[in-house]
Formats: structure tokens, sequence, C-alpha cells
């Protein structure tokens, strides 16, 4: 059974890019965004943040509080002509601690993202434009 509630396409995308840039909410509700390194989770169909020392940064404290997040990974295809593509992954995320490592590198805590709603653009050859989904619905199969 598939739990990915993203597209073929959009899978490949993801698991091809390494940075993105994630949104939280500080509890006096001030926003945070901040560059991370990304990880696409087939068993679970998530998107999992991974980094040095995460379980000490704004960031993990801000998901520990508010759990709503939003994640922008996007590219640069060509300058002439202009061609851009990427995935905004708006969602539901936790704050684990003792997660297994990516990487000896990387500290045992991870935000795991649970996608609620997708927008993705130019991500998938056969498509062109922008569209948006929510996850109750069935991602295309390209």
């Amino acid at each position: 059974m598939d739990v990915s509630p993203f597209t073929k396409a959009e899978i490949e995308y993801l698991t091809a890019q390494r940075i993105g840039r994630l949104a939280t909410v500080a509890p006096d509700g001030v926003p945070q965004n901040n560059p991370v390194g990304l990880f696409y989770n087939d068993t679970l169909g998530t998107i999992d943040i991974h980094g040095l020392n995460l379980g000490a940064t704004r960031k993990f404290r801000n998901v520990l509080t508010n759990s709503h997040v939003a994640l922008v990974v996007d590219d640069v295809v060509s300058v002439e002509p202009w061609a851009v593509r990427g995935i905004e992954i708006r969602g539901v995320a936790e704050a684990l601690k003792g997660a297994e490592r990516r990487s000896r590198s990387m500290s045992r805590q991870v935000i795991r993202i649970h996608p609620r709603r997708i927008i993705s653009w130019n991500v998938d050859p056969a498509h062109s434009g922008m569209e948006g989904r929510d996850v109750t619905e069935s991602p295309r199969v390209a």
C-alpha cells in the first residue's frame, strides 16, 4: 500500500533536493523561516528534517509549541528563459527526540512533517504550471 501523499514526479524532485526553507511560528506568534536539510521518508510519506544539534534550535522548540509548519523546496532550472520549479508543503509537524540518525554528524532529533496541503509548480514535466491539493485527495500518479 502506498502511503505517500506525493506524486511520483514530486517524490523524484524531493529526493533530488537537499535544502528547503522551513517556516515555523514562535510561542509569541512571530514567524521564523530557516534553511534546513530535508529527506523524504518513503516509509511514512513524510518529510523529515534532520540537522546538527537540531533539538537545541528555535525551530525545534517552535514545533513543540505550535505544530503548524510550511516547507518550500524550489530551484531555478534556467535563467534564460526563466524557469523555476518547486513544492510548498503545509502541514503538521512533530518534534521527535531519540530518532535514528541519518549520519553520525546529525543529532537524534527530527522534525517530521505530515503534509496536509501540497502545492507544486513545474515539477512534473508532463504538467506545467501550479497545482494544489489537500492530502485527503489521492495524488495524480505520473
